[in-house]
């Protein structure tokens, strides 16, 4: 059907507006792409361009090197050492199991190593390398080198190792490092990234763990060129770290290294500590171990004999063990009582062997007893009698109070694991931790250091210390950080009458160089060195009335771990206090015969510088003397005059 012009034109009116309107449509589309492409291409262009640089670029972490330990005399304690390793890359390699065959025919590869180094070829990706020897030595890098050609993706490595030059002197201070453990990151709360690079080792115990945060340092970092499947392709840029800081500890290292030799064949412990500034001369624990050992891991073979023994050589005694100080606390029981003015020092107490207190009967170890005892004898014959009964007098919170004054029951804040605080009891405690009411015997115990008192070897010479000078010491190990001194530890005065502290200090002197003092036999007889002491036996074992009155089983005659704990405390030069120390044997008797003579060798050695001269001995001794000197040389610096172990 023919239409007419009118419905013509309405029909390409519509036709008109729909093209106009599509048109439009497609000029907005268009325009809100071309709108997009210039955001994404002009305006965001910097934070494209930043996504692809960092799918290209990545920035690695650089290990910084660690700060190095140094003894009061800048001889060297923990070190850094070039460490030499062999790696291999399997996509250079190509035939890895022909390749290492080649390599075990110029170094030592066993059976073990190489299937080890199989599965991590296998597992990792064919571009990164794995590692097939560590600390491997020189020669083995030069063959290796020199045979280049015929050992495809093999390549040599060096880096820093950690190493401990004084071996086992200094185990139980420096301590030691290893690898980051995954139980060493879940502890920290922000662990720093450094301690996820591969290999990357911290301190674990000791100065090594408790210094480790200016020991570490801090990282570098390096940009290199990836390629998409992660493989290296080029370094950008680098920027080195900030290496660890040096430590300098207060410790003479000749000195420890005596104490150690001298202990040899003991379980014990020996402090020495500098009375004018707290410095730790000397802290030895034996028997002890080397503590390169641990660096990459120790064997079964080496650990389990470490583990198992029962002289316990991975524990420091000096701060970790604490032991019934024995009549070494019989100081602060007259110290007490001197203070409180309960007793003047020519005051006297019957000793007839025993004292009945609240129905029970408390022997002294002299089974007929002192008789009439002052201040002075009882101290210096150690009469267990008198400080019965002081303690009746006193009661066991001043005793207490006394004690913590002196730095018995305190943990001294040092760069160590594991520091006891001891125990100086009281009726609180006993009833808040036990359940029971205090007893008067329990007083009449702890007086001379037994029943519930517990004290480490360093709380035991950081009170010798305090005795000596009337001076709050306190013991310092770290002595310097880069050169920074530390504060020293020499204290203020001591808020107590100082007639009483002479009367203490006199006593002590008779202990060592009276006839009758229990440790007459280990005297210094050099005017300038004389040296002032108390024996102290600390009891492992209950002695029941039936061995009492059938005569108590000697200590030589009864199993090792049932002996009585030896203690020997001191100080020197009488009339200018040095040095103050502590000595521990284990299980080692008496403390006159196992603990005294130890302080006194320790003692010269620490006064002299060295060897003291055979006069500074009664004449009696000095030939035994002279060849404990010459053994002791030997095992320091073997036959040959040379450090064994030793930069």
């Amino acid at each position: 059907m023919r239409r007419n012009r009118a419905e013509i034109d309405a029909s390409h009116g519509k036709l008109t507006r729909r093209a106009a309107l599509l048109g439009g449509a497609q000029l907005l589309f268009m325009g809100g792409l071309a709108a997009r492409m210039r955001y994404l291409q002009v305006d965001q262009a910097d934070q494209f361009r930043l996504l692809a640089e960092e799918n290209r670029i990545n920035i690695r972490l650089i290990p910084p090197a660690r700060g190095e330990i140094f003894d009061r005399n800048g001889r060297r304690l923990a070190q850094n050492v070039p460490s030499y390793r062999i790696v291999l890359v399997r996509e250079d390699a190509g035939d890895v199991e022909a390749v290492l065959d080649r390599l075990s025919t110029l170094v030592e590869l066993d059976a073990e190593t190489r299937e080890r180094v199989i599965a991590e070829v296998n597992r990792s990706a064919p571009f990164l390398p794995v590692t097939v020897l560590e600390d491997v030595s020189w020669d083995d890098v030069s063959r290796v080198s020199v045979n280049a050609p015929a050992l495809p993706g093999i390549t040599p490595e060096v880096g820093l190792a950690r190493v401990y030059p004084r071996g086992q002197d200094f185990a139980h201070v420096v301590g030691r490092v290893g690898r980051v453990s995954q139980a060493d990151l879940d502890a920290l709360e922000d662990p720093d990234q450094v301690l996820r690079i591969p290999r990357f080792q911290i301190g674990k115990i000791n100065v090594e763990a408790r210094e480790e945060a200016v020991l570490r340092g801090s990282a570098g970092t390096k940009q290199v060129e990836v390629n998409a499947t992660g493989r290296v392709m080029r370094e950008l840029s680098r920027r080195e770290g900030q290496s660890g800081a040096d430590l300098q500890l207060t410790v003479d290292a000749h000195l420890q290294g005596y104490v150690q030799a001298r202990l040899d064949g003991e379980s014990a412990a020996v402090v020495v500590i500098d009375c004018e500034s707290g410095d730790l001369a000397a802290i030895a624990s034996a028997p002890s171990y080397d503590p390169n050992l641990f660096i990459g891991g120790i064997s079964s073979a080496d650990y389990n004999p470490l583990l198992n023994s029962e002289y316990r050589p991975l524990v420091n005694k000096t701060v970790q063990g604490t032991y019934p100080p024995g009549s070494t606390f019989k100081m602060m029981t007259a110290m007490a009582a001197l203070e409180e003015g309960l007793i003047g020092p020519e005051d006297t107490v019957y000793c007839p062997g025993h004292l009945e207190v609240a129905g029970r009967r408390f022997h002294c170890w002299k089974r007929t007893g002192h008789g009439r005892v002052n201040l002075e004898n009882s101290l210096k014959q150690s009469c267990d009698v008198y400080y019965y009964d002081l303690a009746v007098k006193v009661g066991i919170e001043k005793i207490t109070a006394m004690a913590n004054r002196f730095g018995l029951g305190i943990k001294h804040e040092l760069a160590l694991s594991s520091v006891a605080a001891g125990l100086t009891p009281t009726m609180a405690w006993k009833l808040s931790t036990r359940g029971e009411a205090w007893r008067v015997g329990d007083t009449v115990n702890s007086s001379i250091g037994q029943g519930f008192t517990l004290a480490s070897p360093l709380q035991l010479a950081v009170m010798t210390a305090r005795l000596a000078t009337g001076r709050e010491v306190t013991p310092r190990l770290v002595k310097s950080v880069d050169g920074v001194e530390r504060p020293d530890g020499l204290g203020a005065a001591l808020d107590m009458n100082q007639n009483n502290l002479n009367k203490m200090r006199k006593a002590m002197h008779d202990v060592v160089n009276d006839r009758r003092g229990t440790a007459y036999r280990s005297r210094i007889i050099a005017e300038d060195m004389r040296m002032a002491g108390k024996t102290g036996t600390s009891q492992v074992r209950n002695i029941t009335a039936a061995e009492r009155a059938r005569g108590v089983t000697k200590n030589q005659d009864l199993p090792w771990n049932r002996r009585d704990h030896a203690l020997f405390v001191c100080f020197a030069p009488y009339e200018a206090p040095r040095y103050a120390m502590s000595v521990l044997v284990e299980h080692g008797g008496g403390g006159s015969t196992a603990a005294a003579p130890i302080a006194r060798d320790v003692m010269l050695q620490a006064l002299a510088g060295g060897d003291p001269p055979l006069e500074a001995y009664p004449q009696g001794d000095r030939e035994r003397i002279a060849e404990q000197q010459e053994r002791l040389r030997a095992l320091r610096f073997g036959t040959d005059g040379r450090a064994r172990d030793r930069a």
